[in-house]
């Protein structure tokens, strides 16, 4: 409620969401910091400072998204569901920072939503993160992915970038066995959509999966 607070009140001053792409860093350290949770991130460089990109990533518990902002040192806002917009504190941040909304239970308002979206990183460029999966893995297993996402990737011609995901599942389930346990999450090579229209979604979403898969492997 603080940080969202600040938040909220700083993009008032500083509308790119850059301060509060600070503040959401901020906040998923100490989540991770005060949860006394360590993590390693590996394939930093695989990715550049100065550009922006698509990633995608395995969902196996509530702990990815602090994971996710703690470990990609980028301005990043997520595809979220709608539902979340108007919730106190964290919908005000969320849309703050400049996060898509789509309403996945209506298809003519989700093209709407991506057609905003696009809009919207045309005029303020910035790194998305999505969870193509829609919903948490139960058992760990990645499920196949949703396309919505990836297309919104290839109309905007951005890297998609493939991120492994591994531990959250097991920290929740109190499954971790001593003090050395961390979480991980793997950073792929980015890859190409400046060759792919639409009818290659299905294409790109197996190709993504598959280096998620692979990424994500103990």
């Amino acid at each position: 409620m603080i940080l969202g607070t600040l938040g909220v009140l700083g993009s008032i001053f500083e509308w790119k969401g850059r301060y509060m792409g600070w503040i959401v860093r901020s906040w998923a350290k100490i989540i991770l910091k005060t949860s006394f949770i360590k993590f390693k991130v590996i394939g930093e460089e695989n990715i550049k400072p100065d550009k922006h990109y698509f990633f995608a990533a395995n969902h196996e518990s509530e702990f990815d998204i602090p994971l996710v902002f703690a470990s990609i040192k980028l301005q990043m806002v997520a595809v979220s569901k709608i539902e979340l917009k108007n919730i106190p504190f964290l919908g005000w941040a969320m849309r703050a920072a400049g996060h898509i909304f789509v309403d996945r239970r209506n298809h003519s308002r989700a093209l709407e939503s991506m057609n905003k979206a696009k809009m919207s990183m045309a005029r303020n460029p910035r790194s998305v993160i999505i969870f193509p999966e829609g919903t948490r893995s139960k058992n760990g297993e990645v499920l196949p992915f949703k396309k919505g996402g990836l297309v919104l990737a290839i109309n905007l011609d951005m890297e998609v970038v493939p991120v492994g995901i591994k531990g959250t599942r097991l920290l929740l389930e109190n499954k971790f066995t001593s003090n050395d346990d961390k979480l991980i999450l793997k950073i792929g090579r980015p890859i190409k959509t400046s060759s792919l229209n639409y009818e290659d979604r299905n294409i790109l979403a197996e190709n993504v999966r598959n280096q998620v898969v692979e990424l994500a492997k103990d």
